[in-house]
């Protein structure tokens, strides 16, 4: 299923970002906070455990979390939706998983996987800023339910018709949570309007 943010500093911080004066100490540092909130929005439906806690002033009923999360940035874009996440989530595990798109036939092209040997959460979030073709969410997610994954969110910051299409036909039952979902792709396969490239944005190589 398909979520679009509503919230106002999602949309506001959104627009700082788009912009294409925004120099990449500001950018990084808005993915950070964007990816939190989208997290905070990714996780309403987690599951609970009762429990008891001792306060100073004696026993309360409280609420812990059931399930254990692992955050799947895909290299290297992804590297910068991690560490606003984990300020929310700090026991989750984080694993890594690099794949590109050929710039000639837009398709993704696996280099790097370093999950461990069997699953040790109950929930992944594959974490990309842009969900463009949708080349690369697709196949991640096919690498983490080959690998064992149960259940799988991706969270990402803006994404195209054509990307959730193909996630979404792919793989149903993989939750997408954006900020935005723009109009198009162009023939080179960038979101319009999109941002331009996140990873040269972040790290300052454009």
């Amino acid at each position: 299923m398909l979520h679009i943010s509503q919230h106002p500093l999602v949309q506001h911080k959104l627009s700082i970002l788009r912009d294409s004066q925004t120099r990449h100490p500001q950018f990084r540092q808005l993915v950070r906070e964007i990816a939190m909130l989208l997290c905070y929005e990714a996780t309403a439906d987690l599951d609970l455990n009762n429990a008891t806690v001792t306060t100073p002033m004696g026993e309360a009923k409280a609420k812990v979390l059931r399930q254990e999360i692992g955050l799947i940035p895909i290299l290297r874009a992804g590297l910068g939706m991690v560490d606003g996440i984990l300020e929310l989530l700090p026991s989750a595990q984080v694993w890594h998983i690099g794949i590109y798109r050929d710039e000639k036939t837009l398709r993704p092209v696996q280099y790097y996987n370093k999950l461990p040997i069997a699953p040790t959460v109950q929930i992944c979030f594959i974490l990309d800023p842009m969900l463009a073709t949708g080349g690369s969410a697709v196949a991640t997610a096919e690498i983490l339910k080959t690998w064992g994954a149960s259940q799988i969110k991706f969270v990402g910051l803006i994404g195209a018709p054509e990307g959730v299409q193909a996630l979404e036909s792919a793989h149903p039952d993989v939750d997408i949570h954006l900020a935005a979902l723009d109009e198009r792709l162009n023939e080179i396969g960038f979101i319009i309007p999109g941002l331009g490239d996140a990873g040269d944005r972040q790290f300052g190589t454009a």
